[in-house]
């Protein structure tokens, strides 16, 4: 007689779960990603506004380039009186020759103009557009704070211009354009200049130093 076969167990065929697919950003990450542009428009928005407003108070190139008013001082105090005449009323002019100075030479050195825009941009993503919220900057092994990124920034920043090639080309070009300045200070006879705006000549003593803050909200 043969043997009973054993009875056959019903049998259950696991379904296989979806895995979630994997996202390459986080909500947090997105959130900044899509911050990052808006932040980087009103950036250089703000510069294109406060490099229009600095320039809106240049006076008249003619009146600068006007060669019949240059004649050579008598002395080193009417030098100085001239100079320091013509600084409070071609203020702008001024900053812009002397910045017309740097550009021509950053241009004519590219690695030292591309040494700099990779410290701008360093400046730009690292610190002045990175969002109020957004995650600590993570690198080798470990998160770094704001004011370590910071601290950072300002090292490189004095390691390229003072260690640098780029220091010496930016003094340089920096003291270029204070010598053409100076010089035509000096011969422009300004006794036909009017400074109509005596109180602006206090309060806009540096336009350098009030284009910063307006281009960056007052954060540096």
């Amino acid at each position: 007689m043969a043997a009973a076969s054993p009875p056959i167990l019903p049998t259950t065929v696991p379904t296989a779960t979806p895995s979630p697919a994997p996202t390459a950003l986080s909500s947090d990450d997105a959130a900044a990603a899509a911050s990052n542009p808006a932040a980087a428009r009103a950036f250089f928005a703000r510069i294109f506004d406060s490099a229009k407003r600095a320039l809106s108070g240049a006076r008249p190139w003619s009146e600068l380039a006007d060669r019949s008013a240059l004649t050579r001082p008598e002395s080193l105090s009417e030098a100085t009186s001239r100079l320091r005449k013509n600084l409070a009323y071609f203020r702008v002019n001024y900053a812009a020759v002397a910045a017309l100075c740097l550009a021509a030479a950053l241009l004519a050195h590219p690695f030292s103009l591309a040494a700099l825009l990779a410290l701008l941009a360093a400046w730009c993503f690292l610190y002045l557009l990175r969002p109020a919220d957004a995650q600590p900057i993570a690198a080798f092994g470990r998160t770094f704070s704001d004011k370590e990124v910071l601290g950072g920034l300002i090292a490189s920043s004095a390691f390229v211009v003072f260690l640098t090639s780029v220091g010496s080309l930016i003094f340089s070009a920096l003291a270029l354009g204070a010598a053409v300045v100076c010089a035509h200070g000096a011969f422009r006879v300004p006794e036909d200049l009017f400074l109509d705006e005596p109180d602006q000549a206090a309060g806009a003593a540096n336009p350098l130093l009030s284009f910063i803050a307006g281009a960056t909200g007052g954060r540096v």
